[in-house]
């Protein structure tokens, strides 16, 4: 990540090897076993307990501290305006990163372990695939090609839900998405109740828009984030993930016949790898190199990977 640190002196980061951060864990329990985390890991992502505990203990630490400092900020708020203030406030953790970078497997290897702290808070997962436009819209208005970069999505409706949980309004719904037909499901949700932690996972949640020149307030995602993680990688290693992912559900997900990309299931190996290779230079890659990795620099929390998709480096933002 020598891009984040021009010098140790001048970097808003702290950097610390897989083995270094992993001292930090002290006394957190592990209170994941072997078959849980195979259940929650996604596709060809290989973390097991020995990341949990390298990894994901010092992390769950992190943020626990992270969260009793904004309960305690709250208290002392109620305080200062005479008790007028009561609405109980999520803390909402972003999580960005390319596709095929293990953002999903964090995402729910989090949830478990936070959901499990002694306080037994209440933890929500919410994904932004279900904030895209429908596929009916996206061909209309010629953005299927695009699908996944930021004009994509319905900026509104994510917007509204974050602005709705962050208020503490009680059973907010977000929509649901189906990688089985690649699209949106008309009428279905997800109800989010008042949760104590909300972790808000997406490729582009750390996007910010573009700012008017009149100074009229424009939110963005993370202006709702109490914390935000960014998953990274060379993008050599990030391509070699997404092609053996796309290969692996060429033989399993793609042979269901509604599946939206059954067709390339049907297709010698050549074939099915020559498409993979276009997808991922023709829109994961430009989504990467526009939109994603310049995003990387918000983000209070750094995960760097290896080759072996497991993560060797940590990056913290300095107080």
């Amino acid at each position: 990540m020598d891009q984040l640190a021009p010098t140790a002196q001048y970097s808003p980061y702290l950097f610390f090897s897989a083995q270094e951060w992993s001292k930090f864990r002290a006394d957190t329990p592990l209170t994941l076993t072997e078959d849980e985390i195979s259940r929650l890991r996604s596709l060809n992502d290989p973390v097991d307990l020995d990341e949990v505990r390298r990894i994901y203990l010092s992390m769950s630490r992190l943020l626990s501290a992270h969260v009793e400092a904004s309960q305690l900020l709250a208290a002392q708020r109620r305080v200062f305006f005479n008790g007028k203030t009561t609405t109980k406030t999520p803390f909402i953790i972003g999580i960005a990163g390319s596709v095929a970078v293990g953002k999903s497997t964090t995402a729910r290897v989090l949830k478990d372990l936070l959901a499990r702290w002694p306080s037994s808070p209440k933890v929500d997962l919410v994904t932004t695939d279900g904030f895209l436009l429908p596929n009916e819209v996206l061909r209309r208005e010629n953005l299927m090609e695009r699908k996944g970069f930021p004009e994509s999505y319905d900026v509104g409706a994510l917007l509204r839900f974050l602005a709705q949980i962050k208020s503490g309004q009680q059973d907010v719904q977000a929509p649901l998405y189906s990688h089985l037909t690649y699209d949106v499901v008309p009428g279905a949700y997800t109800t989010i109740d008042r949760p104590d932690i909300l972790i808000f996972e997406g490729i582009n949640v750390l996007q910010p828009g573009n700012l008017p020149k009149d100074g009229k307030i424009v939110p963005f995602l993370s202006d709702f984030f109490d914390f935000s993680i960014y998953i990274d990688a060379d993008e050599k290693l990030i391509h070699d993930w997404y092609i053996a992912r796309f290969m692996r559900l060429r033989d399993t997900a793609f042979r269901n016949p509604d599946s939206f990309f059954h067709r390339y299931s049907q297709l010698s190996e050549g074939a099915a790898q020559a498409i993979a290779e276009g997808l991922w230079m023709n829109i994961n890659l430009k989504n990467l190199r526009e939109n994603i990795l310049p995003t990387r620099p918000r983000a209070d929390l750094i995960l760097r990977k290896g080759a072996d998709h497991l993560i060797e480096e940590v990056a913290l933002r300095k107080l």
